[in-house]
């Protein structure tokens, strides 16, 4: 896997790790509270988060949508009532499953053809899939600082930048 793929890949992990960390910091209450907004809750924009990602991981494996479609209600249930620990264990399993996918995918630019069962077939690549994901995670993050302010809390900087930012802080730091 080509090192731009993996650092997309590795700033989605530290955006949603910065999110689940100031999560954790709110009152319990904040995370499941009904607002009207994209989604009713902060508890089920994660949850679209991680059923997305278990979709794509898949779509990236080449499984048939015949395969994937009957997941899906399992996945949706295994989202569903939990707690901010509880739903980041869940994303850090997609996550370990995926940079697993990465380390097997040496090619980030192979050919790929999806069929999405709405809007037909689209002849791409691995690594657009990849940016997709990523790009949806990003949607639906900013999706949460909004239902944040809502609630009167702050949200907390995700934007690639900081993850940048943070990368040559550590690099300097191992220096």
């Amino acid at each position: 896997m080509n090192q731009q793929s993996h650092q997309l890949y590795e700033y989605h992990v530290w955006a949603n790790d910065q999110l689940f960390t100031h999560l954790e910091q709110l009152p319990k209450e904040v995370f499941h509270a009904e607002l009207t907004s994209v989604f009713p809750s902060v508890s089920k924009t994660l949850g679209h988060i991680y059923i997305f990602e278990q979709l794509y991981m898949q779509v990236l494996e080449n499984v048939p949508n015949e395969v994937i479609f009957p997941k899906i209600p399992g996945w949706t249930e295994e989202a569903q009532g939990k707690s901010v620990d509880e739903m980041r264990q869940l994303f850090a399993s997609v996550t370990e499953q995926f940079r697993d996918l990465l380390r097997r995918t040496p090619d980030p630019d192979k050919a790929m053809t999806i069929e999405h069962p709405r809007y037909g077939r689209l002849d791409t690549s691995f690594s657009d899939i990849l940016q997709h994901v990523v790009n949806h995670g990003t949607y639906h993050r900013g999706n949460v600082t909004a239902m944040l302010r809502q609630q009167g809390y702050p949200g907390v900087p995700t934007d690639y930048i900081f993850f940048l930012l943070k990368l040559q802080e550590d690099q300097e730091g191992q220096r």
